[in-house]
């Protein structure tokens, strides 16, 4: 075990992210790079320098997940920008509503990444004339996160249960009414927001987007076989970088064959996807000790409560990548329900299965660490890519502690507290 002083690192990257844009905003913005990477320099020389050398296995393993992680993201990132749609023109609460809900369900289909670096721009353009916080802050509630926990698809946590047992089908047998609460309630507060937001604005702009053309256009359309051998890569396994390689020639046939016009019409760059590939390099190597220490105490648990496990594996995944945060409690319900050795056989879970609380643990874990992602930027991938998008384009996002106070708090909350109740607290 690391010892505990080096998980400072990593919370001093956490509040540089949430204080350092609010205090020091220019400043932040020429200098975050060498924050993130001279915080990851002190925790990286510890574990390869004063730690037995067994530890340098614990470095290549968050190394090959961040390669995986960064080609998964930043693949998606070129092939969705060479898809351009041109959106419906009056965006009234309503309307934004019912592609919310279709951005929930494509979640499923696409992972909430897919699906979040597909609809962001078309999402920002429809509401151009009267976008605000809320409208980039309640798509990565919906889209990014709670709306992917009906298939292993959807979320890296669910896909890595999948592998290690889950049966495909099990996330949405049991997981539906959560996700059908979850979702319902997050529109209905969105609604209500919108609503006050859309009669607020100037009558004179409401009439002319009313007087804007109602289709919908879609350009580059062949990269939608990119993405599909994009998440096809996602279930190779081996041989060992052969999933990102395929990730990597999709997205780079994606940049060569798509028209310049449908990148300029995107107002594409590369800039959101450095600054994501940059502070993710900073946070999976600080997070390493963070992570040792979750393994070490997740594994003197005593208590078996659902509840006990919705909250804590919620709570570390709103900090923490959701994904390590699942298998970690996965792996203590699987000791405490009698798996044996936990990981080594997929069969485990599937015995496992027939126990009535194990599957409400289960479901605990699984609804836990989709949902709390959305309670932070951090907390999964794709919500600082919207963010670094809608900065890109100059749309007014929260800060960090902004975010957690005008949004997590009032809205996310209560939707997870209710979900607790009727789902987990027996």
């Amino acid at each position: 075990m690391p010892n505990p002083w080096v998980i400072l690192p990593f919370g001093g990257l956490l509040a540089a992210i949430a204080l350092a844009p609010l205090f020091f905003a220019e400043a932040w913005a020429r200098h975050y790079p060498k924050v993130a990477f001279g915080l990851a320099a002190v925790t990286l020389t510890y574990y390869l320098v004063f730690l037995p050398a067994s530890a340098r296995s614990t470095v290549l393993h968050t190394a090959q997940e961040y390669v995986s992680f960064i080609a998964l993201i930043g693949a998606l990132f070129v092939v969705s920008g060479g898809i351009h749609i041109t959106v419906k023109g009056e965006a009234t609460p309503h309307v934004n509503v019912l592609f919310l809900f279709f951005g929930a369900l494509v979640a499923n289909l696409l992972g909430t990444t897919g699906a979040s670096m597909l609809l962001i721009r078309p999402w920002l353009r429809m509401n151009k004339y009267r976008i605000t916080a809320h409208h980039v802050v309640f798509f990565i509630f919906i889209v990014s996160n709670v709306g992917g926990c009906l298939t292993p698809i959807g979320d890296p946590p669910l896909f890595l249960g999948y592998l290690r047992g889950v049966p495909f089908w099990w996330v949405a047998e049991h997981c539906w009414p959560a996700w059908l609460t979850g979702v319902g309630v997050l529109l209905a507060m969105f609604y209500v927001v919108d609503r006050h937001n859309y009669t607020r604005a100037p009558r004179e702009v409401r009439a002319a987007v009313a007087k804007l053309p109602d289709t919908w256009r879609f350009d580059g359309l062949h990269n939608v076989f990119f993405l599909a051998v994009i998440l096809g890569a996602v279930f190779v396994d081996k041989p060992r970088l052969l999933r990102e390689a395929l990730m990597i020639a999709a997205a780079a046939a994606s940049w060569f064959t798509t028209r310049k016009q449908v990148h300029e019409s995107n107002h594409f760059n590369f800039h959101p996807i450095q600054e994501v590939a940059i502070l993710f390099a900073g946070i999976f190597a600080t997070m390493m000790p963070a992570l040792e220490w979750l393994k070490a105490n997740t594994a003197s648990m005593e208590s078996t409560s659902p509840a006990l496990f919705y909250w804590g594996s919620g709570v570390l995944s709103s900090v923490l990548d959701n994904a390590p945060t699942y298998l970690s409690f996965l792996s203590v319900a699987e000791g405490k329900f009698g798996a044996g050795a936990p990981g080594v056989d997929p069969a485990h879970i599937s015995a496992l299965l027939g126990n009535p609380v194990f599957t409400r643990v289960l479901l605990a874990i699984s609804v836990g660490a989709v949902f709390f992602g959305a309670n932070t930027y951090i907390g999964n991938g794709p919500n600082f890519m919207v963010k670094a998008i809608a900065d890109q384009q100059k749309v007014h996002t929260p800060t960090f502690l902004g975010y957690v106070f005008k949004f997590t708090l009032p809205f996310m909350l209560p939707m997870l507290a209710l979900v607790w109740w009727l789902f987990v607290r027996r």
